[in-house]
């Protein structure tokens, strides 16, 4: 039995930023206060607080003060860092730069459509902490949309800018805008010039590991995708791979691996989301590698 990692799973550049940021910090600090999971990832969550690294909510937040927090990768609000000043909190960013720079534009985009009596649209999951970070540069003003009946909260007769979530599906995006695109049409007739503006805000990093995970599931009997439960991220890749192989599976660790899986298999293929560790990944494939040597000496 061949058993392969991907090559292109594993932390996205600004989950590993953030890592490595909180790594640092509590070399010097007993304790680091981090606002939400620092990754959807539970085990790595569990290796990090071990170290010192305590998760907060929202709430916990306002408590604190005189004291350092993380802000994890997704980003956070305009209120978070106003918050901070008032408390005497210091801020330890970790805000992606791709996250970052999208917030400038939302921001930017928002103060248009204002002017405009228009609309800004997000395509996300509501409640996502990168979302939250993302309605926070328009006073909780824009629309977040997830499905399609989503988009009966949108006026199609005003002005639209769409964005989206650096970590949804480029696939699903473009689908969403098009049904944007039609429905102003069917408002407001075929003739009429659409004021609609498409922005595919899609980290590249993430996007492109579409066709990459596509060829990998191709090239194995069985694929194994590690993810946490939580991760937006793990849930479309894993979709990804399922529609290229029906023998897909998704796990959180090797615990959950069924042996009947790869019992008839030559080739298993180890992969996972932008949030999964690779020291995760690597604890998988040795449990398979002890399978195999199981299931060849009988």
């Amino acid at each position: 039995m061949q058993v392969t990692i991907d090559k292109n799973s594993g932390y996205c550049f600004g989950v590993e930023f953030a890592i490595k940021m909180a790594e640092d910090e509590m070399e010097n600090e007993e304790t680091l206060y981090c606002l939400g999971d620092i990754v959807h990832n539970d085990m790595e969550v569990k290796r990090l607080s071990e170290k010192g690294l305590v998760v907060i909510d929202r709430e916990q937040l306002h408590a604190l003060s005189n004291c350092k927090v993380l802000i994890r990768a997704h980003g956070e609000p305009p209120e978070t860092y106003k918050l901070a000043i008032e408390n005497n909190i210091e801020l330890i960013d970790a805000s992606c730069p791709v996250v970052l720079k999208l917030q400038h534009r939302v921001k930017n985009a928002f103060d248009k459509m204002e002017r405009e009596n228009g609309q800004i649209v997000i395509y996300g999951k509501k409640g996502h902490a990168e979302v939250i970070g993302l309605t926070g540069q328009t006073l909780e003003k824009a629309i977040v949309v997830t499905q399609d009946s989503d988009l009966d909260q949108l006026d199609f007769t005003r002005p639209i800018t769409l964005f989206s979530q650096t970590t949804k599906s480029t696939k699903g995006f473009y689908a969403l805008s098009e049904k944007i695109e039609n429905r102003i049409k069917a408002t407001k007739g075929e003739s009429t010039e659409v004021d609609f503006n498409s922005n595919d805000s899609i980290c590249r990093q993430v996007s492109n590991r579409e066709p990459q995970l596509q060829r990998f599931a191709q090239e194995n009997d069985v694929i194994l995708f590690v993810s946490g439960k939580k991760s937006s991220n793990g849930k479309a890749l894993y979709q990804v791979c399922l529609s290229e192989n029906p023998r897909s599976y998704f796990i959180e660790n090797e615990e959950e691996i069924e042996v009947e899986w790869i019992q008839q298999a030559e080739r298993v293929g180890i992969c996972g989301a932008t949030s999964t560790p690779m020291w995760l990944m690597e604890q998988v494939k040795t449990f398979v590698n002890g399978v195999s040597q199981e299931i060849l000496h009988g």
